[in-house]
């Protein structure tokens, strides 16, 4: 087989799917503008066991999988929490993120994929609309059959699509997550061991603290830019009420950018594909994108496999998109309408919430699919609440979900670019038009 496809970046699905399309015979390789060693942050990430199977990628035989830690919610006043149980049968995968880069890495190195690091990819190559290829730091034009997009939320590529294929390019207000994570050393254990924190110190953000067998997992995060001295600020006000959070920081540390929001509208043209968050395939309550990534990688790679015409048009692409959005895409868009409502909330709005228990652990189970929204939540608003504003905002999601439904319903079974464009400008003004409320 001669067609050659270029994935641009290492992320999780574009490795995933390299490794799968390079099994079936295809020639793949990837360009990383980062050097191997030491590729990927510092600390742990836990996803569930069903994506790494989904996209054909074995764990080494000694390799420890244990089951989900139940979720304790804390709102802004602390006085409420809210303790969500998993399933029994759900199995999760926690791995260090440099283990998993390494086990990727190998993964598609065993299939015959060219791995390039330290290569910047500078822009994508095009003929007409086409994309071709890719423009690179150290290696000149490269060109391809197909340009599978993993460069991440900030993609070069898909910041430089033509404006006439609607792929967007940027992202909106409140669609970024900043956030800071340390592992620190363990004090006392804790009662509960995974406790997720809304307006934590009633700052708009979340904020978690994880008892672990060796160390205490602090994540702060805020839809502004933080620094140190905020970091600072809110690891005093975990550890007022956390003996398990200890002083020492033992790894970590870092600060990170993370898309939080729904998934792109348009993750195909004509020799493109977008994966990971390049395309903002991210939990948007959660920020972690690696199961979407890797589920993502199995959907694209079938595609292209059974793409009788060989071309990896978009006609012949739009089944990915299909297949994505109807099994994951869409609760992420779902979710995505509840996470535009948050950053209009006040601290004691959602202590409101919690105390009324307008949220109970029915809307708290969260999972790659989705969440539930079918406890009749915006009927008990209305007949609970007296806080009009509180009424606006739950009544405002209630309309969206029912727009946002109907939407996603009506996605083009087949390509056409007018249709499709005309698609995607409804399913994006839904956001635009939730962000751009003050």
């Amino acid at each position: 087989m001669s067609e050659n496809i270029i994935v641009a970046g290492a992320g999780h699905g574009g490795l995933a799917a390299a490794a799968i399309l390079a099994r079936n015979g295809f020639e793949v390789t990837v360009y990383e503008k980062r050097k191997r060693k030491g590729i990927g942050y510092d600390w742990t990430d836990t996803f569930d066991l069903y994506s790494l199977e989904a996209a054909q990628i074995k764990l080494p035989d000694d390799f420890t999988v244990e089951k989900s830690t139940n979720i304790t919610f804390v709102p802004p006043s602390e006085n409420i929490i809210i303790v969500q149980d998993i399933d029994e049968e759900s199995l999760t995968v926690k791995i260090e993120r440099r283990e998993l880069y390494d086990i990727l890495i190998k993964n598609a190195e065993d299939a015959g994929v060219k791995l390039v690091f330290g290569c910047e990819i500078k822009a994508p190559l095009f003929a007409g609309d086409r994309v071709v290829g890719v423009e690179t730091d150290k290696h000149g034009k490269k060109y391809a059959d197909l340009v599978i997009d993993a460069c991440g939320h900030q993609s070069v590529i898909r910041k430089n699509m033509p404006d006439c294929l609607g792929i967007q390019k940027e992202l909106g207000k409140n669609e970024s997550f900043y956030v800071y994570r340390g592992l620190f050393e363990k004090g006392k254990e804790a009662l509960h061991k995974y406790k997720v924190y809304l307006m934590p110190d009633k700052t708009m953000g979340i904020g978690w603290v994880i008892s672990d067998k060796k160390y205490c997992d602090v994540l702060i995060g805020e839809f502004e830019p933080i620094d140190q001295a905020e970091v600072d600020r809110k690891l005093a006000f975990f550890r007022r009420n956390n003996s398990v959070l200890g002083k020492k920081l033992l790894r970590g540390g870092e600060f990170a950018e993370i898309p939080v929001r729904q998934t792109l509208s348009i993750i195909v043209a004509d020799g493109y594909a977008a994966i990971g968050d390049s395309a903002f395939m991210t939990v948007p309550l959660l920020g972690s994108g690696i199961s979407n990534s890797l589920k993502a990688a199995a959907i694209l790679s079938d595609v292209i496999i059974n793409d009788e015409t060989k071309t990896y048009s978009a006609e012949t692409l739009w089944d990915y998109q299909k297949r994505y959005f109807e099994e994951i895409g869409s609760g992420m868009a779902k979710m995505a309408i509840v996470k535009c409502m948050l950053p209009k909330l006040t601290a004691e709005q959602v202590d409101y919430a919690f105390e009324k228990e307008l949220i109970t652990r029915d809307e708290l189970t969260i999972s790659s699919g989705g969440f539930n929204l079918d406890t009749g939540i915006f009927k008990k608003a209305i007949a609970l609440i007296k806080d009009k504003s509180l009424i606006g905002s739950l009544a405002g999601v209630g309309k969206d979900m029912g727009l946002l439904t109907a939407a996603l319903a009506s996605m083009p079974e087949d390509f056409s670019r007018k249709k499709v464009l005309q698609w995607a400008a409804r399913y994006d003004k839904l956001f635009e038009s939730n962000e751009n409320e003050d």
